[in-house]
């Protein structure tokens, strides 16, 4: 496979992030990754700021919108599979709300260039998280651990790569942030080879008020239960 970064493509899913989603997306293609922006269903000035930015990149930013809010889950395949039908190699996924560093699109993306890897997840250092934070996480760690016998350093960190081969084969059915336990789920089942990396996490007021909390949390225990009787 090419080390050409124009066959990485970069989802970035996005509901109401009108103040960081255009200079994110614009960052990433600076980088010269392809970006492509899911508008789920925001009710905000997203769609408008994401549009600028593609005027300025028409080649290299791709935008998809959801009529309504769908949920990341959704965003997120939506994504994946639009850049699959444009012949993406490999295939990250990247929050719209500022807290990831841009530069370690290329960390993350490293193991599977090198073909050490399927599938490679950012994991956010915990003692850098805010207390509530790093509780929730490490719960969903050890539930991810219990319900699918995967071990892993961050189950719900946002920044992830996949090779297209990986990314064809993993069948995403939540459509909540249940999303991030179900892509170990897969990579698991499917005995894909994963790797973590470490990576950086910008807080902010508007990161530490998204992702799991106690009600996301229980929301996604009770997916996990119901995969234990799925056939």
């Amino acid at each position: 496979m090419s080390n050409s970064k124009d066959n990485i493509y970069v989802v970035v899913p996005a509901y109401n992030e009108e103040k960081t989603a255009s200079s994110i997306i614009e960052g990433i293609v600076e980088e010269g990754y392809n970006v492509i922006l899911v508008n789920d269903g925001s009710k905000d000035n997203t769609l408008n700021r994401v549009m600028e930015s593609k005027r300025k990149y028409p080649d290299k930013i791709f935008i998809v919108s959801h009529m309504i809010n769908r949920g990341l889950g959704a965003a997120l395949k939506t994504g994946m599979t639009v850049a699959l039908n444009k012949g993406a190699e490999y295939i990250l996924t990247f929050d719209a709300d500022g807290q990831h560093e841009i530069k370690d699109i290329e960390k993350v993306v490293k193991p599977l260039m090198e073909g050490k890897a399927d599938a490679c997840i950012g994991a956010r250092p915990f003692k850098d998280m805010p207390l509530s934070k790093s509780f929730a996480n490490g719960i969903m760690n050890f539930l991810t651990l219990v319900f699918y016998g995967c071990n892993v350093r961050d189950s719900q960190g946002g920044l992830r790569a996949f090779t297209a081969e990986t990314a064809s084969q993993i069948d995403i059915v939540s459509s909540g942030y249940g999303v991030s336990s179900e892509f170990i789920k897969e990579i698991s089942d499917k005995n894909f080879r994963l790797e973590e990396v470490t990576i950086t996490t910008i807080y902010t007021p508007e990161t530490q008020s998204k992702g799991t909390d106690a009600i996301v949390g229980l929301k996604i225990l009770f997916k996990m239960v119901l995969d234990l009787f799925r056939i």
